[in-house]
Formats: C-alpha cells, structure tokens, sequence
C-alpha cells in the first residue's frame, strides 16, 4: 500500500496538465479570432506614421 502514499510524480504531472490547459485556452482563442485577424487591414507604416504625425505636432 506504499504506492498510495508515493507522491513523486505529482508535481511534474501537475505542469504538464496546466500546460496543456494554458496550450488549450490559446488554440481556441486563435481559433475565435481567425476572422478578426484575417479581415483587418493592419499596416504598421502607416500607423507608426500618423503616430509620429500625432505626436509632433
């Protein structure tokens, strides 16, 4: 009945489950935004251009 007590794994087990979760939560939130990101018309040269814009003036 020694193999009841025996807590040696427990830790590391532990990790890989809240990793998992963590890798989990994260595909499905892509997955969620897949639209929003596709659809945007980002353009980081123009932003940082009228935010210097903005910005000086």
């Amino acid at each position: 009945m020694n193999f009841l007590k025996d807590e040696a794994g427990q830790g590391a087990a532990e990790y890989i489950l809240l990793f998992g979760g963590v890798i989990v939560i994260a595909i499905a939130a892509l997955l969620i935004y897949k639209n929003y990101i596709q659809n945007s018309n980002l353009n980081s040269a123009d932003d940082a251009q009228t935010v210097r814009t903005n910005v000086g003036g």
